[in-house]
């Protein structure tokens, strides 16, 4: 071999080195969060009467109805408010 002559790149090392690029990213960052977004329907498919929510704006309340497409949240004695089933979380 001559010096400075570097082989050849095999044709298939470009979709190796892609195919790898895209299985990190989805062991990464699309499989946990499709974990916890399913862990999350399982939450507030789970919601009753009585529980003890985190609304994703922060807000803290108790459970006292829930509808298809809504949840009646009482945030402080005598104050209830409604808000869409998707927005709660278990605290």
């Amino acid at each position: 071999m001559c010096e400075g002559v570097e082989p050849p790149v095999p044709p298939y090392a470009n979709w190796l080195l892609l195919l790898a690029t895209v299985a990190l990213f989805w062991l990464l960052l699309i499989r946990p969060a499709k974990k916890q977004q399913a862990a999350l329907a399982a939450v507030q498919k789970s919601i009753e009467p009585g529980n003890r929510v985190i609304l994703s704006s922060g807000i803290f309340g108790t459970i006292k109805a829930v509808r298809e497409d809504s949840v009646d949240l009482e945030i402080s004695p005598g104050t209830v408010i409604e808000v869409a089933p998707l927005a709660t979380a278990k605290s």
